[in-house]
């Protein structure tokens, strides 16, 4: 296990790049902690495999160093790196038995085969699949091919971090649930350090400790679960991050004071700082309430959709949709209502990064 250190990285598939559109991964400064949980989020094409294989030592970054426990490895093939990588799609053997396939690791490596024996068993067991030793990996299910694989990362116990590639794509979904639960319990008592990749957020926050979340190759916001989901620093992460995503509406700021249409909003508290750009307010469905009438937003509601634990109301404001998370009773389509969003969660962004700070306002 290691902690693992990226200092000024960037990449860029072009030999003479230019500028940061010619960068697959814009500079990127992080550091994961020994025994970390840790997962990297985001959509196809936001630079998350590409910072994977880097670290890995598929790819040579071209500028920046990656360090692990304060070595540098960066021009380390993977072979010289000790790490472990689960892949989307299952690296077995299937005409070897669910025991052999746990201990080729380790035989590879020359372990003793008493070492071998423990280390497969301790696995089995911590996967639920002592039972299946003796089978063929040919025979097994989907998900219990990908428990294989999960156990060939985890077998060996000089690994510096155990990399998961998208590990559950594949997986039917009643059965992701389970796999989901038991790697968060794999880290638990294994403690190794774990970088997940994944572009599923329920993957992501159930999973890790810490999520950075990515988009156009660049660091967005790193942060616990909670963190992603109460204070998003970007538009992208409040669009990304719950369903149905954040409410981002265009306003105008005149002298400190954020306006929607020709109300006035009640922010968190002052801006940061002052500065030109797109201004937009940030406010999150499950804190903006509906009321027949009142001093807030005159809307219309154009859809209500009941999805079991609350009703989802998708409501027309200024021209701009607006989501409301509401429980118990709600209105009807077509009913013209009055939104009102909550002070303290209604925050405001310029180009897309946060600028308002908190106030204290309810």
């Amino acid at each position: 296990m290691a902690q693992i250190k990226l200092s000024n990285l960037r990449h860029s598939y072009r030999p003479d790049p230019r500028g940061d559109d010619d960068y697959a991964l814009k500079k990127i400064d992080l550091t994961w902690e020994d025994g970390g949980a840790y997962a990297l989020l985001g959509p196809s094409g936001c630079g998350k495999s590409t910072l994977l294989n880097i670290i890995s030592g598929l790819l040579v970054p071209s500028e920046g160093r990656i360090l692990f426990d304060d070595q540098d490895v960066t021009a380390l093939p993977p072979a010289r790196r000790n790490i472990a990588q689960v892949f989307q799609f299952p690296v077995i053997y299937d005409t070897m038995t669910v025991y052999d396939n746990l201990a080729f690791p380790l035989r590879n490596r020359g372990r003793d085969e008493d070492i071998v024996r423990q280390r497969v068993m301790a696995i089995a067991e911590m996967l639920e699949v002592s039972d299946m030793l003796n089978t063929r990996a040919a025979n097994l299910s989907p998900d219990n091919k990908q428990k294989i694989s999960m156990g060939r990362g985890l077998v060996r116990e000089d690994v510096n971090v155990v990399m998961f590639d998208e590990p559950l794509t594949v997986i039917d979904p009643h059965l992701k649930w389970k796999l989901r639960s038991k790697l968060k319990e794999l880290h638990q008592r294994v403690k190794a350090t774990m970088i997940y990749v994944t572009h599923d957020q329920t993957e992501a926050l159930t999973f890790a400790d810490q999520v950075v979340v990515m988009q156009d190759g660049e660091v967005v916001q790193i942060g616990t679960p909670v963190d992603l989901f109460e204070r998003h620093a970007h538009t992208f992460v409040g669009h990304f991050i719950g369903s149905p995503g954040m409410n981002v509406l265009p306003c105008d700021v005149r002298g400190g004071v954020a306006f929607f249409g020709d109300k006035e909003l009640d922010l968190e508290g002052p801006l940061a700082k002052a500065g030109e750009g797109r201004a937009e307010v940030g406010i999150r469905p499950e804190f903006v309430s509906i009321s027949g009438n009142g001093p807030g937003v005159p809307a219309t509601v154009r859809k209500v959709s009941d999805v079991g634990r609350h009703k989802v109301v998708e409501a027309i404001a200024f021209d701009q949709r607006v989501h409301a998370i509401l429980e118990g009773e709600a209105p009807n389509a077509g009913d013209a209502v009055t939104l009102e969003f909550k002070r303290s969660q209604t925050r405001l962004y310029m180009d897309g990064w946060l600028a308002s700070t908190p106030g204290g306002g309810a």
